[in-house]
């Protein structure tokens, strides 16, 4: 191993959808925001290694990135089982406390048919056991995220829950010999002040 290796992650752009739908991995991008996407290539390292999860949503935005990515199914978003494509707010009407109690313990709970945010994490562990040493980019989910940051800083999953990562925002983790670094967080690439 290397003495670091760079993870840029990059969570997708925003989806080209009905907001407050779970969506699943054939919802597309709205890669409209081009100053946004310009600034992030200039952050970016030009001889990285480039990943993203299979989602349409991850390649469309690494594509408009210039990036050509090696799809890694275990950096996929949180599997929400039969609520994907839902939205919460019917969820919230059909299952009333059933569907509050969920979300109060969501790093624990699974959905039917789908994962908890514990398991999504030990999936992004296996995953990051699996890249190579050196730069890498990665293109992911703002669960995805929160997941390898839970693991870089060694937090609770309910804590981990707890970031705010915004579409086309950058955070850096280092793997260095001794354990992790985070290097950034939720980093915009445009100046909004």
């Amino acid at each position: 191993m290397t003495d670091v290796s760079r993870l840029w992650l990059i969570r997708h752009a925003p989806v080209d959808g009905p907001r407050g739908v779970i969506h699943g991995p054939d919802a597309p991008a709205d890669v409209s925001d081009h100053i946004a996407l310009a600034g992030l290539r200039r952050l970016l390292p030009s001889s990285a290694t480039s990943f993203c999860s299979p989602a349409r949503r991850t390649r469309e935005t690494a594509a408009a990135l210039g990036l050509t990515p090696q799809l890694a199914p275990l950096f996929r978003e949180q599997d929400f089982g039969s609520w994907t494509g839902r939205r919460h707010d019917d969820l919230a009407a059909e299952m009333g406390d059933a569907y509050r109690a969920f979300w109060a313990a969501s790093a624990t709970n699974r959905p039917p048919g789908g994962e908890s945010f514990v398991d999504q994490i030990a999936r992004v562990s296996r995953g990051f056991a699996a890249l190579p040493d050196g730069e890498a980019v990665l293109v992911v989910h703002s669960g995805t995220v929160r997941a390898a940051l839970a693991i870089a800083l060694d937090l609770a999953a309910e804590n981990a829950l707890r970031f705010v990562i915004d579409p086309l925002s950058l955070t850096r983790i280092d793997r260095l010999a001794s354990g992790w670094r985070v290097a950034a967080v939720n980093q915009s690439s445009v100046s909004r002040g």
